[in-house]
């Protein structure tokens, strides 16, 4: 009798998401000022590794892949970034910092591990999560926490930046779900998702979901027919018209004020320019190593209520130098080294890719090294789907595919699925 291959397990999933997703959130957030010192995302990633370790341990036992060397770069990468507290200035906030880069260590590595168990199902999974948070969030904006002081909308505590980033990956995780399914049901939704992030009012990250789509279209220009592009444009004329009539009447003045008057008139930046110019001077001024963790807070933004360079790289150049960003452009090539042409997984790790370059590329304009794990999280999975095999770690021999099939595994995708985005 063949042996059934077990699926990755439900819980771990969305137990990681659900950390990933929450950010930065302790009691105090919640009225409890007495227990601001208690960090749930610590809780709750501990209690998903227990779910993950009982997931991964009834799975058959599977040897380190041949391309995991981003992996111990990114790890070699974040060590350098925590060892670097060594020569940070005295005003650093140190324990905060090194708690982000250690948690997003562990959850880098966590997703990868769960999606190696069966990436077509983690993957899914992953993107139905986020389809679900991004309904969530816009319907929490919209009508319990409205407009902020500056008019831009946001939810659960968290920053216009950082929502219009949940919103465009339900765009992506619409898409994805519609590729899985084939049924229109999810598109429905990104009118609201749209919707939703142009209120957020954050340039860089439609900026660049706009950048990531263009970059999409393009890879499969050649596999465009004329049936589907005359519907999804009249799909996307309805979805702009829904969100003229549906769209509150802070908009108007919203979109004229944000986009229009500070963009195109005024070319407004938020001061990001003047940031920029002051973590590039950090660099020149410690350009082997760096100012250390968090110097950027510790030797400016202490005086001048920054809290952060506002640019990933810019960051990692102020506070590591040369070191870190040779590390990090290390990790970056040997990434998409590994994710090239997608493996046997082409369509999830594609729509993963494209989840991980947004992210990284909204970070270019805003938020500091935590607020860009969700860019990690994607990465691994990517990597995950473009190196494990058709059939799944936990599959039985070649001659058992008709009782993986029915056991739930992942078989080797269909032709279709071959010529997908990210091959």
């Amino acid at each position: 009798m063949t042996r059934r291959d077990p699926a990755v397990f439900v819980t771990p999933g969305v137990l990681l998401v659900l950390v990933a997703i929450g950010g930065r959130y302790t009691l105090d957030r919640a009225g409890l000022v007495d227990l601001a010192w208690v960090d749930l995302r610590v809780i709750g990633l501990l209690v998903a590794l227990i779910a993950l370790i009982v997931d991964v341990a009834r799975r058959p036992r599977l040897p380190a892949g041949p391309r995991e060397g981003w992996l111990v770069m990114t790890l070699l990468f974040l060590l350098f970034q925590v060892g670097s507290a060594l020569w940070a200035p005295p005003a650093a906030r140190i324990g905060p910092q090194t708690l982000d880069l250690v948690l997003l260590a562990v959850l880098t590595c966590a997703f990868y591990a769960y999606a190696r168990g069966g990436p077509e199902r983690a993957i899914h999974l992953l993107f139905l999560l986020f389809f679900v948070a991004a309904i969530v969030f816009a319907i929490a904006a919209l009508f319990v926490n409205g407009p902020g002081e500056q008019g831009r909308y946001s939810a659960f505590g968290g920053g216009p930046n950082v929502f219009v980033r949940i919103e465009l990956l339900g765009v992506i995780s619409a898409i994805a779900l519609f590729l899985h399914s084939r049924r229109v049901l999810p598109l429905l939704a990104v009118p609201l998702f749209l919707l939703a992030a142009v209120l957020s009012g954050s340039r860089a990250g439609l900026l660049a979901g706009a950048a990531v789509g263009a970059a999409a279209l393009w890879r499969i220009r050649r596999r465009l027919r004329a049936g589907p592009v005359v519907a999804a444009g009249v799909f996307l004329v309805a979805a702009a018209a829904v969100i003229v009539v549906a769209a509150p009447p802070a908009f108007t003045s919203l979109f004229q004020e944000r986009f229009v008057e500070q963009t195109v008139q005024e070319q407004y930046l938020s001061d990001r320019t003047s940031i920029w110019a002051a973590a590039w001077e950090m660099f020149l001024g410690h350009p082997l190593a760096g100012t250390g963790l968090d110097g950027f807070y510790g030797t400016i933004g202490v005086n001048q209520a920054v809290e952060y360079p506002h640019n990933y790289v810019l960051a990692v150049a102020a506070e590591g130098g040369l070191i870190g960003l040779g590390l990090l452009t290390a990790a970056v090539i040997l990434w998409a080294r590994t994710v090239r042409g997608g493996g046997a997984h082409p369509r999830a790790a594609g729509l993963a890719v494209a989840s991980a370059v947004f992210v990284a590329l909204s970070s270019l304009f805003s938020g500091d090294y935590y607020d860009a794990r969700l860019a990690w999280i994607f990465a691994a999975v990517a990597a995950a789907a473009a190196v494990t095999p058709a059939s799944g770690p936990a599959s039985g021999p070649a001659s058992g595919s008709a009782s993986g099939s029915a056991s739930g595994s992942v078989d080797a995708p269909p032709p279709r699925e071959r010529e997908a985005v990210g091959q």
